[in-house]
């Protein structure tokens, strides 16, 4: 085989994993029919990390999918956000972890992730993010899906 073809088929196999991994839902039919979380989310009423907006979808309507998620974190007293402790979770019973699926749009700045695809109905997704000091907020957003 020469290494022409072997380059050509290995582009191939990268963009078509590419193109898949675009294409995956961010939640799925399967984990929508998961029962609630139980019990309640705690939060801390001082928070001094980072703060979560979410820019995209609009939270007060319902939305039709595919559509953006973007989220803006919001450092405070000057730290700076650590990307890497971003993580997102579907709150079912149990927890789905959708920080994998949304990796590649994470950024200090925020998420930006483009054409979203949930099933119809009411979602709540926890968002977790620390600075470089480790200072951490989670915040749960709830996405209302229409048909």
């Amino acid at each position: 085989m020469n290494i022409k073809k072997m380059i050509s088929g290995l582009v191939v196999i990268l963009f078509s994993g590419i193109v898949l991994a675009q294409n995956k839902p961010l939640i799925t039919e399967k984990e929508a029919q998961l029962p609630p979380a139980k019990g309640e989310l705690k939060t801390r009423g001082i928070a001094r990390g980072p703060g979560v907006k979410v820019l995209s979808p609009d939270l007060q309507a319902t939305v039709k999918g595919p559509f953006d998620l973007k989220i803006k974190f919001e450092p405070r007293g000057g730290n700076k956000i650590d990307p890497q402790s971003v993580k997102l979770a579907y709150l079912k019973s149990p927890m789905v972890d959708l920080t994998d699926r949304v990796k590649q749009s994470i950024t200090d700045e925020g998420i930006n992730l483009e054409k979203a695809t949930i099933p119809p109905g009411e979602h709540q997704i926890k968002v977790t993010v620390k600075d470089a000091e480790g200072r951490e907020t989670n915040a749960v957003i709830t996405i209302m899906v229409g048909k």
